[in-house]
């Protein structure tokens, strides 16, 4: 039985999942059949709720039934709390990317209970992050121990297992969420945003794995969040094109190079001009301009010869998660349903084997 202060801390967690669910308290009230003031007791933590109230909570409110009774991990790319003065669809869309990383954590501690996945080690950085400079250097460092080099990355699903940070592509609005929960580290990144905005994403939610949360990085707690999400982005940026890739260019028209550079790294237009600043290779009135002259696809597709492929959109879960999930399904220990929740649009049921076909693999 939860003690008052668990009763509180389900009762906060109903209070946010209502706000960003756009529902007043009497709304909400109306929907489960009770009084107002109950609902008010409910998110204040006096009032109990019952098995068959938390279900209808949780269907009403969309969320996860263990989000409302589990103490969810510490968000460290952190989001603004709901308020009922402040509930914005940023904050809503936030929320709900933070109750999809809790059901994601949840689905790794499931499969390394069943034994059946082991979860990459997160490798920390022996540089010392204290600001944009550094951050680059962090980057570099990432490259250089999954043997990239200057090269293009490929999958940054890839990437980041690599350095010990598990992530999911979910279907919903906004842009990510990364948290540590014991030895896990895990992110997720939407993926209705453009294909060089997902990567930019991936790449930002690694950035506060390796920088750290705002209670334990060199930034320390006087910097403001503007100035750490900076030295966050400069991370990623780096991560994404490194700047050494200017330097190799050849002489002539720079928007022709730079659409090069921009299709070979799949990364954003205004990430590419930002990076070559950053490398000199252009100047800030130069940038200006060609910042408003964004490529088209055929101009993509022509500076390399065919059309980039979009990164963190088939691809939705990491290899090894993938194949600890098609092994519980295999082994009867998850049903078909479940499988394809845990694969998050990476599989639908009719890419999985009937389960009576299962019972005859060797």
């Amino acid at each position: 039985m939860k003690d008052p202060e668990q009763w509180a801390d389900v009762g906060e967690r109903v209070r946010e999942s209502r706000l960003a669910a756009a529902l007043s308290q009497e709304e909400l009230a109306r929907a489960l059949g009770l009084d107002r003031t109950m609902v008010a007791k409910i998110e204040l933590g006096i009032r109990r709720i019952d098995a068959l109230e938390l279900i209808r909570l949780s269907d009403i409110l969309g969320v996860p039934l263990d989000y409302l009774i589990s103490t969810p991990p510490p968000v460290i790319s952190r989001r603004a709390q709901l308020a009922e003065d402040t509930a914005t669809d940023a904050g809503r869309q936030s929320f709900h990317l933070g109750v999809a990383l809790s059901a994601w954590l949840a689905d790794i501690r499931q499969l390394v209970e069943l034994g059946l996945l082991a979860v990459p080690a997160i490798k920390r950085s022996p540089v010392t992050v204290a600001d944009a400079t550094s951050a680059r250097k962090a980057a570099l460092w990432v490259r250089e121990i999954v043997d990239l080099g200057d090269r293009p990355i490929e999958s940054l699903i890839s990437v980041c297992e690599q350095v010990g940070q598990l992530v999911a592509v979910v279907d919903l609005p906004g842009d990510g969420a990364s948290a540590v929960d014991d030895d896990v580290a895990a992110a997720v990144v939407s993926r209705q945003g453009d294909p060089g905005r997902r990567r930019a994403t991936a790449a930002h939610e690694l950035g506060h794995l390796i920088v750290g949360d705002e209670y334990s990085a060199d930034l320390g707690v006087g910097t403001s969040r503007e100035e750490r999400e900076a030295v966050i982005d400069a991370f990623a940026a780096e991560l994404l094109i490194p700047s050494a890739v200017f330097r190799d260019l050849p002489p002539g028209d720079s928007r022709e190079s730079l659409v090069r550079v921009s299709a070979r790294y799949r990364a954003s237009w205004s990430l590419t001009v930002r990076q070559a600043v950053q490398a000199e290779f252009l100047t800030r009135d130069a940038a200006n301009v060609l910042k408003r002259r964004n490529p088209t696809k055929a101009e993509l597709k022509e500076a390399i010869g065919w059309a980039p492929q979009p990164d963190l959109d088939s691809i939705r879960v990491p290899p090894s998660y993938a194949h600890a999930v098609f092994e519980a399904f295999q082994r009867r220990l998850i049903t078909t349903s479940r499988a394809v929740e845990m694969m998050r649009g990476h599989i639908d049921a009719d890419d999985l084997p009937l389960q009576e076909e299962c019972d005859s693999t060797p």
